[in-house]
């Protein structure tokens, strides 16, 4: 392994401890770590995180399907509408946001309003529920395909985006980790695919770096699978509150990069 790879691999751990109670991979903060310190280049970097989810959610997954946390119907929703969501995404990354400014921008506004919520959003944790928030199927479907848009493009699968929406409709933490993840899991496979075939009728670098991109995925299922062991002893203010200012900090600095200020 490189020292770029080893680099990945810790990180990657590190940051599926802190984001994978609240239902997040970890990609959406990983996608910075690869651009400014791993150097990967654009647009292999949003592959690669892709891949990064298909083998580091597995460990969460699990865990929540161990701990009785998984809630099936909510998963399958989720996923019928991340899984074309996602492949629009990416041949819009391709074919339309290939230029690192561009793509910086698209992050930034990704991740603003996820890091505002998050970090502004207070109270505890409510009692795992099976009532039915205020949101039909169809709705959360509608969600799901949109979001999946963007997880394509961003390459995050749509969990970290997903996750707190839900949670701001009704959902409890308990609700939407376990599916969330698995809904991420799931896309993520279908945006690697997608990619793959992209690179063979583009070239360039848009297939994934697959021995980061595998180095960081191992870190992220040790990671992931302790993080939701961990889920019910992190006050639940604390994991999103932690969660949404390391998001801000991160959307502020792409921001200005992408706008060129500064």
């Amino acid at each position: 392994m490189s020292g770029n790879d080893v680099a990945g691999t810790v990180f990657a751990f590190a940051i599926a401890i802190l984001t994978t109670p609240a239902g997040v991979s970890g990609a959406v903060l990983l996608l910075p770590v690869q651009v400014s310190i791993l150097g990967v280049p654009s647009p292999a970097v949003t592959p690669t995180n892709l891949l990064y989810n298909v083998i580091a959610t597995p460990g969460g997954v699990y865990r929540y399907w161990r701990m009785g946390a998984l809630r099936g119907g909510l998963a399958r929703t989720l996923a019928l509408g991340t899984l074309p969501g996602v492949v629009i995404g990416a041949v819009i990354r391709v074919e339309y946001l290939a230029g690192p400014k561009a793509f910086l921008v698209v992050v930034a506004l990704v991740l603003l309003p996820l890091g505002a919520w998050l970090a502004t959003r207070g109270g505890h944790r409510p009692e795992a529920t099976d009532a039915g928030p205020r949101l039909s199927q169809v709705g959360v479907f509608v969600l799901a395909l949109a979001v999946g848009v963007v997880g394509g493009i961003y390459g995050i699968g749509g969990g970290s985006i997903l996750a707190p929406i839900l949670l701001a409709l009704g959902f409890t933490v308990y609700d939407v980790a376990g599916a969330a993840l698995a809904a991420t899991f799931l896309t993520s496979v279908a945006g690697v695919v997608t990619y793959q075939f992209l690179q063979q009728r583009h070239g360039g670098t848009i297939a994934p770096d697959w021995t980061l991109g595998l180095a960081m995925g191992v870190g992220g299922l040790l990671g992931a699978y302790l993080g939701a062991h961990l889920q019910s002893r992190i006050p639940e203010t604390l994991i999103r509150r932690g969660l949404g200012i390391i998001v801000l900090l991160v959307a502020v600095r792409y921001l200005s990069e992408g706008l060129g200020v500064g």
